[in-house]
Formats: C-alpha cells, structure tokens, sequence
C-alpha cells in the first residue's frame, strides 16, 4: 500500500510553491509609499502615515467577489480580467464614502494546483489595484479538492482605505433638496446579475461562448467579460475640482440597480427624481432584454443600465464636477435632482423608465 501522502490527497506542495514564486512581481509592481517590507511575514504592514499627512483619519473597509461571472470566464477559459472586477467591486464601494484606496487582499480557492490559472487570476487583481492606487499587500490561495471541482475556483476581495474624518462622505447627514444628480458610465454589466445573464444568453437563446454578437461584432464572450470600471481617478477628480465639502453622496450602482442603490445614500426625508431620457440604454443590455424578453422592471431591479456611480453634488459645482468626472468614452450626465420627499422613506423614481 502506498504512503498517504499531501500529495495523493489532492494538494501538490511543490506547485504551489511555483504558483507561489510567480505572485511578488505582480504585487511589487502595486507598491505604494504605505507599504512595508517584512520578508517572509505572516501579514502585510502599512504605514498610513507614509501615504498622505493624515490629521484625523478613519480607516474604510470593503469586501466583495464576482459571482457566477466566474463561470463566464471558465467557459471562456479567459482569466486574467476577472481579478480586475474583484478590485472594482470593492474599491468602488470604499470610494462611495470619499475614501482613498490603501491597500488590497484577496482570496483564491482552487480545486487543484494550477500555476498558470493562479498567475493570470492575480494578473487581473494587480491591474485592478495599479488602475484605483491600492497596494496589492498580500492574500490567500487556498486549494480544496473535496470542495471545489478541479478546474473550479473562487475569488473574494478585502479593500481598505481611509478617509479624513471631518470629510467623510455620508449621503444620509448630507444629501439636500437640490443637489444635483450626476451619473457616471458604467463599462457594462460590471459584476452583477450574471446568473440572470447566464440563463438568458446560454439556456434560453442557446448561445456559445464564442458566437458572434452582431450588435457588437464581438463574440459573447467579450461583451460577458468586459471589466468593471474603477473609479478612483473620477471621485479623486470630482473631490478636488468640486470641493470635497460639495460632494454630499456618492451610490455605487451594482446588483438592485439605480433604485435601490441611490435609496441607500438619501435622507428619509428626500427623493431622488432621474430622467431617463439624459442617457442611451447601452446597447448590452438592450441586446440582453430582446434575447430573453426580460421585463424591463426586471431589468431596472437587478442591472446598472449604464451608471455605473451616481454623486449628488451642490447645484453651483454640478457644471465642475460633471466635467471632472467625465472621460474619453464616457461622459457623464446630469441624471436629475434631489427634492424633498412627503413620503417618511427615500426613494427614486426614474422618468421615463422603459416599460414595454
């Protein structure tokens, strides 16, 4: 009978070390002036006052994944973008309270050993953490073949940032009838809604990964795995060009759409009033509607329909800051305003909303 062995239970010691050796330059290359060397530590250090000469600060945390995006890039068997959606859907939540990105850690677990999977996973983590300015500090691969299939993984993502106290950005103390709602483009689906997304384009209409999407001339697989766009440099843009103090809410618009998500950051005592008519449904998710024939209030309830960040901003910066937060490709539009609610709960209501 043989030795029972690491080895025979499903976990190769010796690659992992290889996968291991392949993640420092990918990290190195994140490096920011907080970051601390401790070789061969069981944690990363930072130094928050090597960053920035913080007076009172608070430290921001966030912590997220992608969800069943994954199995789009498993059928894809493209892995090196899927890391940049993990950095997104973190940082952009840290930064819907004024935060700076620090530093970034994520999880991996793996049915089996797999060096090039690891490397092109973190790949798209370091690109994640180079676009929004966090340091790439450190992170778990776990490999668990009772759990996960050989050719499965996951990923989970930990953001932490900071912010100066007295400039923390709290929608629900700040937000006023009035305000000015600005929307940021989102880059597509981003990271929310694929098992929806998965049924309708595979069960449904019966598409492969790499059909032709002729309203795209791209294959599926690409409109299903464009990243999520980071937006650091727009809410550090907007802070600086319209005045941190101007800033008075910012809503990550991710699973549960426009509604639900500008809800979060409103006083009870107001409501938020959107225009459709200010931007194009991009045409993604008018493809995906036609493909399933998906009800648009179904639609509106679980996609971002093209905003990807809503600020609510003082009406005398609104000019300001929509140019600062607008950029080649994506320009940003004035979604509608704030009033006061004689409701005793926020809400949102977008005008001219598709029904049919």
């Amino acid at each position: 009978m043989a030795d029972l062995t690491y080895r025979s239970s499903g976990v190769d010691l010796a690659l992992y070390q290889q996968a291991m050796q392949k993640l420092p330059n990918l990290m190195q290359r994140t490096r920011t002036p907080g970051v601390m060397e401790l070789p061969g530590g069981f944690a990363g250090l930072f130094h928050l006052a090597a960053s920035r000469n913080w007076q009172d600060p608070v430290l921001v945390s966030g912590s997220d994944g992608v969800g069943t995006k994954i199995k789009v890039a498993l059928a894809a068997g493209k892995f090196d973008t899927i890391g940049i959606d993990l950095v997104a859907m973190c940082v952009n939540d840290c930064l819907c309270v004024g935060a700076t990105p620090l530093f970034f850690l994520d999880y991996v677990a793996m049915g089996k050993d797999n060096p090039v999977l690891l490397e092109q996973l973190v790949r798209g983590v370091s690109d994640g953490c180079v676009h929004s300015g966090a340091a790439l500090l450190g992170g778990e691969t776990a490999i668990m073949p009772d759990l996960y299939a050989d050719d499965d993984f996951d990923m989970a993502g930990f953001c932490v940032g900071a912010a100066e106290r007295a400039e923390l950005i709290d929608g629900t103390q700040l937000i006023r009838p009035g305000d000015v709602l600005i929307g940021v483009p989102s880059s597509g689906f981003h990271s929310n809604g694929y098992s929806l997304i998965r049924k309708v384009v595979f069960e449904h209409a019966g598409l492969q990964i790499n059909d032709t999407v002729d309203d795209f001339a791209a294959t599926v697989g690409d409109v299903l795995l464009k990243p999520t766009r980071i937006y650091s440099a727009e809410v550090q843009a907007a802070l600086e060009k319209g005045g941190s103090a101007a800033i008075h809410g910012i809503a990550h618009i991710t699973g549960g759409g426009i509604e639900e998500n500008l809800s979060r950051v409103l006083p009870k005592e107001c409501s938020a009033v959107i225009d459709q008519s200010a931007w194009n449904l991009p045409p993604e998710f008018l493809w995906l509607q036609r493909l399933g024939g998906v009800q648009w209030d179904e639609m509106y309830r679980v996609f971002n329909m093209g905003i990807g960040l809503i600020l609510a901003v003082e009406p005398d910066v609104a000019d300001v800051v929509l140019q600062a937060v607008s950029t080649e490709g994506y320009a940003a539009v004035r979604l509608g305003e704030v009033r006061q609610s004689d409701a005793d709960t926020a809400h949102v209501t977008i005008d001219g909303k598709r029904s049919a």
